[in-house]
């Protein structure tokens, strides 16, 4: 019973994948294909580009999607998943993992989701900040109670939850929640509002090209962010990951249920950080969280 993992935005570093493009071939062909299909070189700003090109959001989702996906996709020992699930962007990544869609198809609907999201960031800009130490209950009040956009945007693990929404209403919701008892509230350099209505423009933009996207049945579950329940008929993860931009990501939820479901042993897939592995060790300390 193992399930692969992928990391979202923030699992970037300069020299991604230059060690899988100098020791496999077919790592180089996958790399070739992604710089094709882009239409410039991505494989270039991953392997030399600055952390500043590469935390901009047009080269980030890209160049994490490629990363991650190459690395399952040419790994020698990879065994049959029981189920998959990203964080976030990572969930493009997932699906690769499941057979769901093929590696160029995924990577065209991640460049169009970093251009969709781009675009609505430039629109109305927006901003996220992680709240540490506070009930989800707590934080998901607070920030109803606020007439500016702010909303739970990212439930990362218990007492952990990432908020997302107009800078006033990042604000304004940091200080009450300050007010409340946080430990922390952490601003995020980030300068949109990821996973909140802010992103509807992106939602619309990319809906189009996941309706015309062809997905295959997957040959495992995938988890999914909007609701943390497992998919499996590709109308349904179309529609899930549509509404995906614009709804949080229940990864707290998602790992929850998948240990409820008897899964056990879970592999980070890509992320230099081991991102994952911390959030799912801190949801279940007895989990057993490997990195590829």
């Amino acid at each position: 019973m193992k399930a692969y993992v992928f990391p979202g935005q923030g699992a970037q570093f300069s020299g991604m994948g230059k060690d899988l493009f100098d020791l496999s071939t077919e790592a180089k062909a996958l790399f070739r294909q992604a710089d094709d299909v882009l239409g410039y070189s991505l494989s270039k700003v991953m392997f030399e580009g600055s952390e500043d090109e590469l935390r901009e959001t047009k080269i980030t989702q890209p160049a994490i999607f490629t990363h991650s996906a190459i690395t399952y996709l040419v790994a020698d020992e990879i065994e049959q998943p029981t189920a998959v699930a990203g964080h976030s962007l990572g969930e493009f990544s997932a699906l690769v993992a499941a057979g769901a869609l093929d590696f160029a198809s995924a990577l065209r609907l991640v460049a169009e989701r970093a251009l969709a999201m781009q675009a609505a960031t430039d629109a109305v800009p927006g901003t996220m900040a992680a709240v540490l130490g506070l009930d989800d209950s707590i934080i998901e009040d607070a920030c109803a109670a606020i007439e500016e956009v702010v909303v739970p945007a990212n439930y990362n693990t218990n007492g952990q939850l990432v908020i997302s929404g107009s800078v006033e209403g990042v604000e304004k919701a940091s200080k009450i929640l300050t007010d409340l008892g946080a430990r922390r509230v952490v601003p995020l350099p980030v300068g949109g509002a990821f996973h909140s209505p802010l992103m509807q423009p992106a939602q619309d933009r990319l809906k189009a090209a996941i309706e015309e996207a062809h997905f295959r049945p997957p040959a495992c579950e995938i988890y999914q962010n909007t609701d943390a329940q497992p998919s499996a008929d590709p109308s349904v993860i179309k529609s899930k990951l549509i509404d995906q931009l614009t709804s949080p990501v229940r990864w707290t939820q998602t790992i929850e249920n998948m240990k409820a479901a008897g899964l056990t042993d879970f592999v980070e897939v890509g992320g230099k950080g081991k991102i994952l592995a911390g959030l799912i060790r801190k949801v279940d300390r007895g989990l057993n969280v490997e990195q590829l």
